[in-house]
């Protein structure tokens, strides 16, 4: 018998031990514990989150693959597909950042050409503690480093993505990767196995002890002995990941495959266990025929190693030396360990003897399942209520433009995009720190745009309307490029699910998603569930990140934030002011994360994606750029950065300064009220523009034009900023860069 040490240390509870011995009808052997541990796992098997999921909207006419393999697919046209996917890696980048990041973007890589598509882009959500705390730096560093080395070695551009620094995150970084891909929708292949006696196939990289129980890792907090989980960190190799994707694809395209998976959390237990589950099928392998780079390897240490670049194939019956010739090739492994049977069993032998065997469906389908109990944070109706009035003294709007636009959360990420190859086999459009990503469809005239989105501060404070708010900024920010917006994906980051207080936090965000996006057609197509990110009790910010993807008719006609020229129209669509509850002004200036965060009108959202993707269809705006962090002063600023100078007049009207002036005008430069959007025009389109938008329901109003050096907002007819562009943009452009110069050694 097992003794209960050991049960605790694969990460299983008592009653869980006694299921496992249920489904059994025997005690297990310590592999098929660890088997068990493993695909148990809250990372695997999602078991305090999956009824809640149930709850998204999965289904559209544009999606071909919803949750539930390795990607998401959606139809993009002309018998295309466009396969997305975001995932998580954030415990083994708190550990050992840079192959913590580098292994994350190598597994989302591999979710994508597994479904058969070609990988075209990569995006990334970062989260990280204060730049001040040199730890924070050091992580970030790291990450950023990883996300490079890999990326840029395996030839795929990092298109762009979002960066956040909070406290609540030093301790436990979220690093978020997202990869899309494209593919032609026939072809699309699917991690399944079925066939009696149909050949399984070890291809890719030889198998090591590390990763050894990386998804327990990632299942538990985090305390004073984390730096002991290194060896359970994956090392990643880019160019062994470049064969295996080219040698894949060209395996795809014979025919020869009954299914494809990736071996990532849980390696070759995963791989095996759900591609037969999905077939309805059994799988027997053999342990002692799988590459090794290491001596000595135990049944359990092979079958739970987590190491990098490594697939499971099910190759048809006599194709199986098609298959080899094209992995010997690319110079890969290519091992036949194993068959596929008709009894639903995982049997894993070693050198002939049978080491474990457990059913298929007790490791996936009777995976437990927890409604686990929910209440409301204590803390929530304290930081809730937000008294302007006692706000104490506001900075002038000057000084307070200038600590924004300096801020790390909203200074030019270039510091960051600058390491990442974003140009890369010629297809991106947009440029990282423009707006949302955007590539060509090669061989079509079409385009996909590309957002990743969250606010923890927001979440936060309201977890429902938190993460609505993030699925409307990661479509309104798709739309802003001129595309139509046609689905989702999202990686949920939560703390510890066994606390009421968290798991109110994550239901109430999953049901926000849910009525956000079957609000704005945006069904979600798969995801990632990342929990227990917290340390010695002390958990991150409740943070799902959105990532929408889109598309243009006319690549040609692609917008970014920046004004074009002089003379244009600035017209801002959408209304609302005032509204600084949970914002980038009161957490930087103030001192203080308090208030409800925006208000959000779902149909004026939609109604205002709508008009942006028409007005940039029919060409009659230059640029488009949403009021998102520090409002609408600082998107006028950003609309004037890296557009050779160019700057703009602009009046703020409406606006009540008779009883608090300062805070007021504060309010109205720096709310951040939503479904907001500052467009520029041809003086001669403009009013066509104001036509469109009112036939549309959504309120638009000409406030300024574009021209000079010096940006000049004025708020109730009176200048409330007047700075010369090239001061704002240098304290902008200059921030991270001035927080590493400044290193604690």
């Amino acid at each position: 018998m097992i003794e209960a040490p050991v049960i605790e240390r694969h990460g299983l509870k008592p009653d869980e031990y006694d299921r496992i011995v249920s489904l059994l009808g025997r005690e297990p052997n310590l592999t098929e514990l660890g088997i068990f541990s493993v695909m148990w796992s809250e990372h695997c098997s999602y078991k305090s989150s999956r009824v809640h999921l149930k709850t998204l909207p999965t289904d559209g006419p544009q999606v071909l693959q919803g949750p539930g393999e390795n990607a998401g697919a959606i139809d993009i046209g002309d018998g295309l597909a466009a396969v997305f996917k975001i995932e998580s890696h954030n415990h083994p980048s708190f550990i050992e950042p840079y192959q913590g990041a580098a292994t994350g973007v190598g597994g989302i890589i591999r979710d994508i050409f597994t479904m058969g598509a070609r990988p075209i882009a990569l995006m990334n959500s970062l989260r990280f503690g204060s730049l001040d705390e040199p730890g924070s730096r050091r992580i970030l560093e790291g990450v950023v480093a990883g996300i490079a080395g890999y990326g840029n070695s395996i030839g795929i551009p990092t298109i762009g993505g979002e960066i956040a620094f909070e406290p609540s995150y030093a301790g436990n970084p979220l690093v978020n990767v997202f990869c899309l891909g494209t593919v032609k929708a026939s072809d699309i292949i699917k991690g399944v196995a079925s066939g009696a006696g149909n050949a399984v196939y070890y291809v890719g990289a030889k198998t090591g002890r590390d990763g050894i129980h990386g998804a327990t890792m990632a299942s538990a907090e985090f305390d004073d002995k984390s730096a002991e989980k290194r060896p359970a960190v994956q090392v990643g190799d880019p160019f062994m990941e470049k064969l295996l994707l080219e040698a894949c694809l060209e395996v795809m395209r014979t025919d020869a495959l009954i299914g494809i998976q990736d071996m990532g959390a849980a390696g070759l237990t995963c791989s095996t266990t759900e591609m037969g589950s999905r077939g309805g099928a059994g799988i027997e392998i053999d342990v002692s025929l799988v590459p090794q780079r290491e001596s000595g390897m135990t049944p359990y240490e092979t079958m739970l190693s987590e190491s990098q670049e490594r697939m499971l194939l099910v190759v048809k019956k006599g194709r199986e030396q098609e298959v080899e010739r094209v992995f010997e090739k690319w110079d890969l492994h290519a091992v036949h360990i194993g068959e596929v049977t008709a009894d639903g069993l995982l049997r894993v032998k070693n050198r002939g003897e049978v080491v474990a065997e457990i059913p298929n469906r007790a490791l996936t389908d009777e995976a437990p399942v927890y409604r686990r109990p929910m209440e409301m944070p204590a803390y929530l109706a304290e930081v809730q209520a937000l008294d302007l009035d006692a706000l104490g003294p506001v900075p002038r709007a000057e000084q307070a433009l200038l600590a924004l636009l300096a801020s790390p959360a909203i200074a030019s990420k270039r510091w960051v995009y600058r390491q990442y190859d974003h140009m890369v086999r010629t297809n991106t459009v947009n440029l990282p720190g423009l707006g949302a990503g955007v590539v060509r469809i090669k061989g079509t005239p079409r385009a996909l745009s590309m957002s990743v989105d969250g606010n923890g501060r927001y979440c936060y404070l309201d977890p429902y309307r938190g993460a609505m708010l993030a699925v409307a900024e990661a479509a309104r920010n798709v739309a802003c490029t001129g595309a139509r917006p046609l689905g989702a994906t999202n990686c949920l980051n939560f703390g510890n699910p066994e606390r009421p207080a968290i798991m109110w936090q994550f239901a109430k965000a999953v049901e926000g998603i849910g009525v956000a996006c079957r609000a704005l057609d945006v069904p979600i197509t798969g995801g990632n569930v990342s929990l227990y990110n917290e340390t010695d009790g002390n958990p991150i910010y409740p943070t799902p990140v959105i990532g929408v993807v889109g598309m243009l008719e006319h690549a040609d006609r692609v917008l970014s934030r920046r004004f074009q020229a002089a003379g244009d129209a600035v017209i801002l669509l959408g209304d609302g002011f005032g509204e600084l509850g949970g914002s980038e002004l009161l957490k930087v200036v103030c001192g203080l994360v308090r208030g409800a965060p925006p208000a959000l009108d779902l149909k004026a959202e939609r109604a205002l994606q709508e008009l942006l993707v028409t007005l940039a269809q029919s060409q009659l705006i230059r640029s488009a750029h949403d009021c998102s962090d520090g409002g609408i002063a600082v998107t006028l600023a950003e609309c004037c950065f890296d557009a050779d100078g160019t700057a703009a007049d602009v009046a703020i009207d409406g606006v009540d300064v008779a009883r608090d002036e300062r805070v007021n005008v504060a309010a109205a430069l720096f709310g951040e009220s939503a479904s907001r959007v500052v467009v520029s025009a041809a003086p001669g389109a403009a009013p066509k523009v104001l036509e469109l938008a009112a036939a549309a329901g959504v309120p638009g109003r000409l406030i300024g034009r574009t021209g000079g050096d010096v940006l000049r907002i004025a708020v109730a007819g009176r200048v409330a900023v007047e700075l010369p562009i090239h001061d704002a943009e240098d304290a902008w452009a200059t921030a991270l860069e001035r927080y590493f110069a400044r290193r604690v050694a």
